[in-house]
């Protein structure tokens, strides 16, 4: 944490949180205060790239699935506007295609719900990747398999449901349940 707040002392890193759920936010932007950043919170995409367009953020915590919005296009919005913002996605919704495109897309870090600031900040200050980390012994269950191709065909077709439930050869609404469900954790 010295290294993000070692430029000025008097001066606070900015920080943009965008939820949809004002509760997280409310307590999400307490924590970061008390880590040292000015914090500012947006609750839809186009709140946060209005504040953004004025004063692009150093540090960004972008949710994943906003209203009916996804994430993934503020991560690449956030970007485009500063190569150098350090943007960790959050979700509730976890999945390796989601993962991928966000990393993709510029997010420094994709960190799956619930999380606590202290994660939130060791996200931020790792700029590279691990090469230790273990590979896990378990494959995935058939559930999980599932869920992950479901995504992965959902994230090709810009979330179109309709698109993808006609690609998946399943009805649109079969489709919609098990997209709120969610995947075991493994």
């Amino acid at each position: 944490m010295n290294d993000l707040l070692a430029a000025d002392s008097n001066e606070k890193p900015s920080l943009l949180i965008v939820d949809d759920d004002t509760v997280f936010c409310e307590v999400l932007t307490k924590a970061m205060k008390k880590r040292g950043f000015d914090v500012t919170c947006a609750h839809t995409i186009e709140d946060a790239l209005n504040w953004a367009e004025q004063s692009t953020p150093e540090y960004a915590i972008v949710d994943l699935k906003l209203s009916s919005e996804s994430g993934l296009v503020l991560v690449e919005e956030l970007r485009a506007l500063d190569p150098g913002t350090r943007i960790v996605m959050l979700t509730g919704y976890a999945s390796i295609a989601t993962a991928v495109e966000a990393i993709k897309l510029g997010a420094t870090h994709y960190l799956a719900k619930p999380v606590d600031a202290d994660q939130i900040m060791a996200a931020f200050e790792r700029i590279t990747g691990e090469s230790s980390i273990p590979i896990s012994a378990n494959p995935l269950s058939v559930g999980r398999l599932e869920w992950e191709y479901i995504q992965r065909i959902l994230t090709e077709n810009d979330n179109n449901i309709s698109v993808t439930a006609r690609i998946l050869n399943m009805h649109r609404r079969t489709l919609q349940r098990k997209l709120a469900k969610r995947p075991l954790k493994e």
